[in-house]
């Protein structure tokens, strides 16, 4: 499967994949972030539900604080 993760391609995934697994793939289960699945976000109550499928693009924020 080959997906656009913030801006660039990438094929090393079999899917289709929920959203929640693939932020378990890169490690990012344990941080805030917001995704955005080929132009609409998704909500984190929707992680669960949601495939990402064969060339999909996808830009994932990581939510940090600061001052």
């Amino acid at each position: 499967m080959t997906i656009t993760l913030n801006g660039k391609n990438n094929s090393t995934y079999k899917g289709p994949i929920l959203v929640d697994e693939f932020l378990s793939i890169l490690n990012l289960t344990e941080v805030p972030v917001l995704v955005e699945l080929n132009g609409a976000a998704i909500k984190k109550s929707e992680f669960s539900s949601t495939n990402i499928n064969d060339g999909a693009i996808i830009e994932i924020i990581q939510i940090s604080a600061g001052g």
